[in-house]
């Protein structure tokens, strides 16, 4: 038999950014993971649900559905897993030993003889505005499961005791029974005007908080559609939320804007779109595929005979970059060369690999760096290595022509439809919960209405990076929302700002 492992590991409230350094390692090398309700999926690796590794198991239990897992259905699960010599994250929201129920299923598996690690998480109330303790305003805290009812004759909580206590009170979960818990606090002798916060999704872009007092929290948690998942705190340091409310006041806070950029590029807007309190939901429209390389590798083994070399994208540069150090050459071999690129990202990613590029328009277009080559006078006469994809638009090749330049022309790749995501968008759009979808391409456009049909694309309003990308949407008969006034990622950013 060969031994596996199971790993207990904290998701944290919700936010992504709120997993252990550790936690995060151990999901990307895991065998399977057994995630429930609570753990964001969005911390699972890209593409697992199509590749099937890791193994994902969802064992979610919700309260009065007939399709939750029982406790021992899970245990029993991990145990199988492990004794298949699997390395298993049991990915828990929150911490595993904070009313997660880790506990038990650790002990499960030391009665099974299976090794395991517990790996604590992050709990939430801070993202509210709401400190659980205060110097002035409450010295103790006191943590409760809301799961009980109150009015059992049998119940495990002195609820007269707790409200004798001082202090905060926080209850995980429990927004069913809040009404019951809130009359035995006040039963016991804790004032009804004491300040009372229930928070729901705390952490996540669709947080909600609703504000009343201990007596008043459960018909108002009730009247704003408050419902599970919810913690709740009771105590005077609620007061404190007026001036500690960060998250909620980002100025993207609530929004949910689709990110339809490729998979391996999608992550640098969601993050800045996140940071700013956005639902950042990726879409990826197209992907990156690479075509026949063999005429690039032979212009990299002559690329002495040349004297420009232009990039106009990322892709091209990693492209390129592959296939040079593929022939055993590095940044030496371009010693001779003069580097243009069509903007600053291009040119960020030449800088990466030590290349400091000779010539950036200002305005980030193919327009743009053909009036820069006319001024100069190096370029008439000249041999050329431009590194583009299939299907670029012809205005840079034929303006430097006309110059006088000698083109050798590579298409290193193609953008291909994805959409990947795109059911779980379109039904998001159906039901009027997506604010703007962002373009950072005329191709992305095409894939976006290719995965989420015509009907569905129409609805929802869009921020573009640049002119050739608005004139691609507009032509489809999206409505451009705000178009970037610099063709980057901060730009789009920017203009995405201007929309709201």
């Amino acid at each position: 038999m060969t031994e596996g492992k199971v790993f207990l590991v904290g998701a944290g409230p919700g936010d992504t950014g709120l997993i252990t350094v550790r936690g995060k390692q151990l999901i990307d090398s895991a065998d399977a993971v057994v995630y429930d309700a609570l753990a964001n999926s969005a911390l699972l690796p890209p593409g697992a649900r199509e590749t099937g590794r890791p193994e994902l198991y969802y064992v979610g239990k919700r309260g009065g559905s007939k399709d939750s897992v029982t406790q021992d259905e899970i245990n029993a699960l991990l145990i199988k897993l492990a004794r298949e010599g699997k390395r298993i994250v049991r990915l828990k929201g929150g911490d595993p030993f904070v009313f997660g129920r880790g506990s038990e299923e650790a002990q499960a598996l030391n009665d099974a003889s299976v090794t395991f690690e517990v790996i604590p998480g992050v709990t939430a109330a801070a993202y509210a505005g709401i400190p659980v303790t205060h110097r002035t305003l409450s010295t103790s805290v006191t943590f409760v499961t809301g799961h009980e009812d109150p009015a059992k004759p049998d119940t495990q909580t002195n609820w007269s005791a707790l409200a004798k206590a001082g202090g905060t009170i926080v209850l995980y979960m429990g927004v069913k029974t809040l009404s019951g818990i809130s009359d035995a606090l006040i039963k016991g002798g804790m004032p009804g005007e004491i300040p009372a916060a229930a928070i729901q999704w705390a952490t996540h872009p669709r947080q909600r908080t609703v504000v009343a007092t201990l007596e008043t929290i459960a018909a108002k948690a009730e009247e704003q559609n408050i419902t599970a998942p919810v913690i709740t705190v009771i105590g005077w340091s609620v007061v404190l939320r007026d001036e500690l409310n960060w998250f909620e006041q980002r100025p993207l806070f609530g929004k949910r804007i689709v990110v339809t950029r490729a998979t391996q590029q999608a992550p640098i807007l969601s993050e800045k779109l996140r940071e700013l309190g956005a639902d950042a939901i990726e879409m990826p429209a197209t992907q990156i595929a690479r075509l026949d390389l063999g005429p690039l590798r032979n212009s990299i083994d002559r690329i002495g005979d040349y004297d420009w070399l232009i990039f106009t994208s990322q892709n091209a540069v990693a492209i390129f970059w592959e296939q040079l150090l593929g022939r055993g050459k590095d940044s030496r071999a371009l010693a001779g060369l003069k580097i243009a690129a069509v903007g600053p990202a291009t040119a960020g990613a030449l800088l990466e690999h030590g290349i400091t590029v000779d010539v950036i328009p200002q305005r980030f277009v193919a327009e743009g760096l053909l009036e820069i080559m006319r001024e100069r006078d190096d370029v008439s006469g000249s041999k050329v290595l431009y590194i583009t994809a299939e299907g670029a638009r012809d205005v840079l090749p034929s303006g430097l022509r006309e110059i006088g330049a000698e083109l050798a022309i590579i298409e290193a790749y193609r953008t291909i439809p994805d959409g990947e995501g795109a059911a779980t968008l379109a039904r998001a759009i159906e039901a009027g919960k997506v604010d703007l979808a962002t373009f950072t391409s005329a191709s992305a456009v095409r894939g976006y209405i290719d995965a989420v049909g015509e009907d569905l694309a129409l609805k929802v309003p869009a921020a573009s990076i640049g002119p050739q990308t608005s004139d691609a949407l507009r032509e489809a008969g999206i409505e451009v929302e705000a178009e970037a006034e610099e063709s980057t990622i901060d730009g789009l950013v920017s203009a995405v700002l201007r929309a709201f």
